[in-house]
């Protein structure tokens, strides 16, 4: 009778390894199933994670080498460019039928956009009042922010010599860019004929908020900021902009798109300009009052103001991004509001050597527009300060959030998750306790 054939070792290694690595696999696809069901409740259906409204604290990248996440996947973006190029090949020489791409604006935005520049300016004239009423807080070494009396001690600072200080803050007072920040961008004066900015004219043109170019560029008429108009369509002759409309003939049209009520201007960028619209006389008359420290009614209803101003801009400013298109760099924060971005080589960040500092163009996001700058949720003003060794146990929400929660205004609905409001974090001598 022959003996069986045994498998040799390095056989037998293989196959442990296989086994082991199967069974880790398993093991965390179980803990992981396992995690999903009690962040569930076992109650009516779908847990956090299923919920539209669920928004966890905002993580920053892990390193500035890293791009930033593309809003669009990549291969949505190759299909889209593969049947514009299948379309170009079918009929080269064809008359863009749907604004704004075919330099027209889109009627259904223009009042958007005047709701959103309003909405912009009374939003940054409530802030310079409530910032005289609510301590903010700025990190002199680096773009760290807090609002309230005291600033928080979590060890977060990545400035100079933070090593030193084991990465603890030195606050100092704070102002309104520190509470929302809007970056500039090239401003277009034809965004279909002329819509790249080269680098040798990178001094000759002047620079805007970008949320300010995307209302200019969706029907907002500035006299400061010039613009073309158009009343025909543009023809795309193999990828290329021809346009047959004389200039001249556009005079007319500038008078056709003022509003019928203008808005008030905000600081050294715009100055005051009469305004015969209602509401916008109102809320001006309201925010201009003084309100003394004590009086808060006063200072609730600014903080409330200041919340429906706030989802106003960015609601709107939202719809104008489905149609105007906003480019944002991949590696740093500039951005660009019309059909491509600039080639302007001012770009430092990370592989920029490799680009000639060019700057690596995608799809932005309303955080891009409109700089958030997310801050620890405090609880308590008047209480102890926060305390890094409870940092997990704490919320986040944008800046101006904080700012008119503080204020009295009560929170939104749509950021109660990201502050974890149903979160009690222990005492400090209670940590070791808790799991």
């Amino acid at each position: 009778m022959a003996s069986p054939v045994l498998p040799r070792w390095r056989n037998l290694k293989t196959i442990n390894r296989s086994l082991i690595r199967n069974l880790y696999f398993s093991f965390m696809a179980l803990q992981l199933s396992t995690t999903s069901i009690v962040a569930g409740g076992g109650g009516g259906g779908g847990g956090q994670a299923d919920d539209p409204l669920y928004s966890d604290v905002p993580k920053t990248r892990r390193s500035k080498l890293e791009r930033k996440p593309y809003p669009t996947p990549m291969k949505v973006l190759i299909r889209r460019a593969k049947e514009e190029k299948k379309m170009r090949k079918v009929n080269p020489c064809r008359v863009l039928e749907h604004p704004p791409e075919n330099g027209l604006l889109v009627p259904e935005l223009i009042d958007v956009a005047h709701q959103v520049y309003r909405a912009r300016e009374s939003l940054l004239l409530g802030i310079s009042k409530l910032v005289r009423l609510v301590p903010v807080l700025r990190c002199r070494f680096c773009f760290e922010v807090h609002i309230g009396p005291v600033g928080h001690q979590i060890h977060t600072c990545t400035g100079p010599k933070s090593g030193f200080r084991r990465a603890m803050h030195v606050w100092r007072r704070g102002h309104v860019q520190d509470v929302i920040y809007f970056p500039s961008c090239y401003h277009l004066y034809d965004r279909v004929g002329k819509p790249r900015v080269v680098h040798n004219e990178r001094s000759s043109i002047q620079r805007i908020p970008a949320i300010v170019e995307l209302c200019v560029q969706a029907g907002v008429h500035l006299e400061k900021y010039p613009v073309r108009r158009r009343k025909k369509p543009v023809y795309s002759v193999e990828g290329r902009i021809l346009d047959f409309e004389p200039e001249a003939d556009l005079s007319s049209l500038e008078n056709d798109l003022q509003p019928s009520s203008f808005p008030l201007q905000f600081g050294s960028e715009c100055k005051a300009e009469a305004s015969s619209d209602q509401n916008s006389e109102e809320n001006t008359a309201q925010s201009s009052v003084e309100i003394n420290p004590g009086d808060e009614e006063r200072l609730k209803d600014l903080g409330i103001r200041m919340l429906e101003s706030w989802f106003e801009m960015i609601s709107g400013a939202k719809k104008m991004m489905e149609k105007y298109t906003v480019w944002t760099c991949g590696y740093c924060p500039e951005v660009q509001v019309g059909p491509k971005g600039h080639k302007v080589r001012m770009c430092k960040a990370s592989k920029h050597q490799s680009r000639d500092g060019m700057h690596a163009w995608q799809e932005a996001t309303i955080d891009d527009i409109v700089g958030p700058n997310y801050v620890w949720h405090v609880q308590d003003p008047h209480g102890a300060p926060l305390d890094n060794n409870l940092k997990r146990y704490y919320g986040k929400s944008p800046a101006l959030v904080e700012l008119c929660v503080q204020a009295g205004a009560p929170v939104p609905h749509i950021y109660s998750s990201m502050m974890r409001l149903d979160v009690v974090p222990p005492d400090r001598d209670e940590v070791d306790l808790v799991a």
